[in-house]
């Protein structure tokens, strides 16, 4: 029996998708949950085979929720109305066993959760071709910290002392993440960072 856990902030749609894998007779949906966080909670609980996950939930996203798995068990698949570039990158980056389109056939992927059982991934053609054609991460390693660190709220005085440089070069560095994506602001450039999977 494949146990697996739905992690959906739509009621409808996970009662739905609950009831029709429910119907097989080799799949057991053994807890579904409306965030990431409950998510976690239910993994801990039931050690299920699979985590079926949107990305995006309040309080712990499906990405989060898959970069906390990576390498460990559930394997986690993704399902998602959102073909968006950096998405994908972070999912793969997160190791997920599959990441589909939620307009797949409902047969499809039952076959893929038994595939990714025997070790195999799955990903939707529309989200490949989305990576493939997406720019890479124009910002440097240094530079994501800076704005990874401005996204945990952390000031410019906060940040020289995290990363040992001065507020002035944490000043430049700014200047220059700001430039790099044409953001208005810090809270900006990180939202448009994190959209694209760059931080």
């Amino acid at each position: 029996m494949i146990k697996l856990i739905i992690a959906e902030d739509q009621g409808l749609l996970s009662s739905a998708l609950a009831m029709i894998l429910g119907l097989e007779e080799d799949l057991e949906v053994v807890g579904i949950a409306k965030n990431g966080v409950e998510a976690l909670e239910l993994i801990e609980k039931h050690k299920p085979d699979i985590c079926l996950t949107d990305i995006e939930m309040p309080l712990k996203t499906g990405l989060d929720l898959a970069e906390e798995l990576k390498n460990q068990k559930p394997n986690v698949i993704i399902l998602t109305t959102f073909a968006r570039e950096g998405y994908f990158e972070r999912a793969v980056k997160a190791n997920v066993s599959g990441y589909l389109l939620k307009d797949t056939p409902t047969d499809e992927l039952i076959e893929n959760i038994r595939a990714v059982m025997k070790g195999k991934k799955f990903y939707s053609p529309e989200l490949v071709t989305g990576l493939i054609s997406q720019q890479d991460n124009p910002l440097t390693e240094r530079e994501q910290e800076v704005l990874i660190a401005v996204g945990e709220g952390l000031s410019s005085k906060e940040i020289a002392e995290k990363l040992f440089l001065t507020a002035g070069t944490v000043r430049n560095y700014m200047s220059e993440i700001l430039s790099k994506l044409d953001a208005k602001n810090r809270i900006e450039a990180v939202s448009i960072a994190k959209e694209k999977g760059w931080i």
